[in-house]
């Protein structure tokens, strides 16, 4: 039974929910014994602070008193005082700074894995550029986003419980110190009991106020900004990986061109973030100057009447500062809590965009092609079609079944969807319609016309995905020797970027060592001798009938020599409501048989020209 697609959730409140969602899973998985732990130590180091900050407070209630006094040896015996509280609440500082830092660190490396196991499982790294969706740019999402997702939310529940129990401590301190404040005259006074606490809530509200008035803009044009700074990096990344291609058209004022347009695009944020700060600025800066004036200016007339010493009016207007601290936790972390829910978003809007492709390749979901594992050896396409994502259909109703060793061309002209159903059939394009079945344990291997080199030595890149240290270095030598790549043996372990230093037929000839590596049970080749010469091809394709006999084969090649290599040809046609399979033409005998066992030994020797 069909079931449709989930929808895209709006920005806002459902993104954070679904951060959440994968982000608490660092106090419920593997991690949840560290992770406590260091939740734990930082809540009762918060709470150590604090009476130590409040044994301050006592201090320069009495140090202040004792100076009033002019009482030398009071003041001495604080001064001696004062040595240990600092020492204790510097040594507790710096406590504090390790296990703050050590659960951000292991936070942000238990997420930043969970979000690359998520990109990387099933395709979803390659099918996220085929639909739509606030997903663009990935690797900034991954990165930087997740940093800032998990570095601010570890310190702002450090602030905020910090915050709640300062206040609770210090509002007490001034209900104690403060007392009650009369006015009006002897015979009708008017009584405000705790008017220092009183004073410090309103002046709060109005702060608070102040600033989310002022810069309530700030999330928005956070996440504009971080976006484009992402496409920035993104469009510098992209030169440097084509620069052959961008040199030889001559092409760099064209993309100087598209750069400085990239480049006007995060000035513009910027200058928008810029005036945000700038009025965040105004009442935050506003703030630190005022506050202190407001608590000596209130304790001033009990101080003056005598109702209050020096030593108390000093102790009030610390805690009043400690309080209005507290209760402007706002104020003070508003650009950082801005920062935080549209770093927040963008690892959410990912999150999402990869639920999406969950979804769509569900068994059952629809226009979500199924694949099935079957205990018959051939590979069978079943009343298959091919669409977009927004259901579009590319290429209509197949139906086709591959033997072992059978190797099967798929042509067509243009825009028929032969690429696309390659990527069905790979496993990486989930919409669609009928089922693809696969033997079960049947390894299968996709190889496009542009091989990835990844990063290291050339080793590496040989026998990718394997690790290098997989395969033997005799076999390695002697696979390249035989595709061609003989010249390269001795630079095998060196560290280069090869994806430049390689030409795309080197890149290709690389992709057939990979292949003789592997020894997959079907391989689906798009264009993958497209850069190389005839010679060289017919050689590389003789040596894979050859090595792999048993390996099934889907291409598709715009070259006709490559017919012989093949049993049957699939001919597509372009029409109304999607590409349908025409024709299916016997090429060469089925691969079972003396007749293709002939054939293929007498292919065991290669061209003269095939070196």
């Amino acid at each position: 039974m069909y079931q449709p697609l989930p929808s895209l959730p709006p920005p806002g409140r459902p993104l954070i929910r679904r951060f959440w969602l994968s982000a608490r899973g660092y106090w419920s998985g593997d991690t949840r014994r560290t992770a406590w732990l260091l939740t734990v130590g930082l809540v009762v180091l918060i709470l150590v602070q604090i009476a130590f900050q409040y044994r301050m407070n006592i201090w320069s209630r009495d140090i202040f008193n004792a100076l009033e006094k002019k009482d030398g040896d009071a003041v001495w015996r604080q001064a001696l005082i004062f040595i240990p509280l600092v020492i204790t609440l510097v040594t507790l500082g710096i406590v504090a700074v390790y296990g703050r830092m050590t659960q951000q660190r292991t936070w942000r490396e238990w997420l930043t894995d969970h979000l690359v196991g998520k990109w990387l499982a099933n395709g979803r790294y390659y099918q996220l550029d085929l639909v739509t969706g606030d997903h663009q740019t990935p690797e900034g999402r991954i990165g930087e986003d997740a940093r800032n997702a998990t570095d601010a939310p570890v310190d702002f529940v450090v602030g905020i419980l910090s915050a709640a129990i300062t206040a609770a401590t210090f509002v007490g301190v001034l209900w104690a110190v403060g007392g009650d404040l009369k006015i009006g005259t002897p015979e009708a006074p008017i009584v405000i009991p705790g008017f220092l606490v009183i004073a410090a809530v309103i002046y709060a509200v109005i702060t608070s106020a102040a600033v989310i008035l002022v810069a309530r803009r700030f999330i928005t044009v956070n996440e504009q900004t971080n976006q484009a700074e992402a496409e920035y990096r993104y469009a510098l990344t992209r030169v440097r990986e084509n620069g052959e291609s961008i040199a030889l058209l001559g092409g760099e004022e064209e993309e100087r061109a598209g750069l400085r347009q990239s480049l006007a695009k995060v000035i513009l944020w910027w200058r928008s973030l810029c005036y945000q700060h700038m009025r965040y600025t105004f009442v935050s800066n506003t703030h630190s100057l005022v506050v202190p004036v407001v608590a000596l200016v209130l304790c001033a007339p009990k101080y003056v009447a005598g109702e209050m010493t020096l030593g108390e009016v000093m102790q009030a207007a610390a805690a009043f500062v400690q309080v209005q601290s507290a209760f402007n936790w706002l104020l003070d972390n508003y650009p950082r809590l801005a920062g935080w829910v549209a770093s927040a978003h963008r690892v959410g809007s990912l999150l999402v965009s990869i639920d999406y492709l969950d979804a769509a390749g569900m068994p059952g979901a629809s226009h979500a092609i199924t694949r099935i594992k079957n205990e018959s050896p051939d590979f069978q396409i079943q009343d298959l079609s091919v669409e977009l994502d927004d259901g579009t259909v590319v290429v209509n109703d197949a139906d086709v079944t591959i033997r072992p060793g059978e190797r099967v061309l798929l042509v067509g002209e243009s825009g028929t969807g032969k690429t696309t159903l390659t990527r069905a059939i790979a496993g990486l394009w989930p919409w669609g319609q009928g089922n693809i079945s696969v033997p079960v344990g049947a390894k299968m291997v996709l190889m496009p016309q542009r091989p990835y080199i990844p990063l290291g030595t050339l080793r590496r890149a040989a026998t990718y995905p394997l690790a290098s240290s997989e395969a033997a270095d005799a076999t390695v030598r002697e696979l390249m020797t035989t595709v061609g790549l003989g010249y390269l043996i001795d630079h095998l372990d060196e560290e280069s970027p090869w994806n430049r230093i390689l030409s795309g037929g080197e890149c290709q000839r690389l992709a057939f060592v990979r292949l003789m590596l592997h020894q997959p049970d079907i391989v689906v080749m798009d264009e993958a001798t497209s850069a190389l010469d005839p010679a060289s091809q017919e050689h590389l394709m003789t040596m894979l009938t050859v090595r792999l006999p048993k390996t099934a084969l889907v291409s598709i090649t715009h070259r006709p020599e490559l017919e012989a290599f093949h049993h049957r040809k699939l001919v597509f046609e372009r029409r109304p409501g999607g590409a349908r399979l025409i024709g299916d033409t016997v090429l060469l005998p089925p691969p079972h048989g003396f007749l293709p066992r002939i054939i293929d030994w007498l292919r065991r020797f290669p061209s003269p020209a095939a070196g």
